[in-house]
Order: C-alpha cells, then sequence, then structure tokens
C-alpha cells in the first residue's frame, strides 16, 4: 500500500451558511454540495475535498498560493484579519522538501468556524 495524496480534511463549521458564504465568496473555493440534515458542506481544492460539520473539531488547513504577498493583500481587501504577516516559517539549507535554499514562507487567519487557515508559498533565494 502506498498513500498518494491527501483526499479529505474535516473541519469545524459554527454556521453552515457563514461557512459557505466564507469559503465560496471570500476564498473562491469550489463548492461541491450541501447536506441538511445531517449538517455536511463540502469542497474541493484541486483534488482535495473538505468536509464541514458543525460537530467536527477544529482544524488547521494550509493553502498553497503562488504569491503569499499577492494573496495576503488580496485577502485582506475583502475584510479577513491575519493573525500574522506573511512571515518565514522554514528555510530548507538541506533541499529536504524543495531546492536547497527555498524558503516556506506563510500567514495564519481563521474561517468562521475557528478553523486556523494557512497560507503557504516558496521563495528560492
Amino acid at each position: 500500500m502506498r498513500i498518494n495524496r491527501l483526499h479529505q480534511v474535516g473541519a469545524r463549521a459554527n454556521n453552515l451558511t457563514e461557512t459557505r458564504e466564507f469559503y465560496l465568496h471570500t476564498l473562491g473555493a469550489h463548492f461541491i454540495k450541501q447536506y441538511e440534515p445531517p449538517g455536511l458542506l463540502f469542497f474541493e481544492f484541486c483534488g482535495t475535498r473538505v468536509l464541514f460539520e458543525c460537530d467536527n473539531p477544529a482544524a488547521v488547513l494550509y493553502f498553497w498560493v503562488d504569491d503569499i504577498e499577492q494573496a495576503h493583500d488580496m485577502l485582506v481587501q475583502k475584510g479577513v484579519e491575519f493573525d500574522s504577516q506573511p512571515h518565514l516559517i522554514h528555510r530548507d539549507d538541506e533541499g529536504v522538501f524543495d531546492n536547497p535554499g527555498t524558503e516556506e514562507w506563510m500567514a495564519f487567519f481563521k474561517d468562521p468556524g475557528g478553523n486556523t487557515i494557512a497560507l503557504a508559498s516558496r521563495r528560492q533565494q
């Protein structure tokens, strides 16, 4: 057996309507379906599903962006309040995750359900 990719992530929603609007209109995510009952909301991100449910615990969702500064600025304009500005998380001097010297940058904020969202990007230095 070999696990090749992440298939689905479960995350908390305090209010399914508010969560749907945030991911659909603020983040521009691909909406799949909402089931009432039992209160499930599905989005898709490049082949990975995110399931929102009111009874799920909070999650951390890491979303890849090509330009973290541009993505950060665009979301700030949409009213997103970040916990931190884009900043260096890791410099990969050994080339474990990418080419040696690549830097991984992230910026964090919360969605309406209290899940932590991270924008992630890499820079070659």
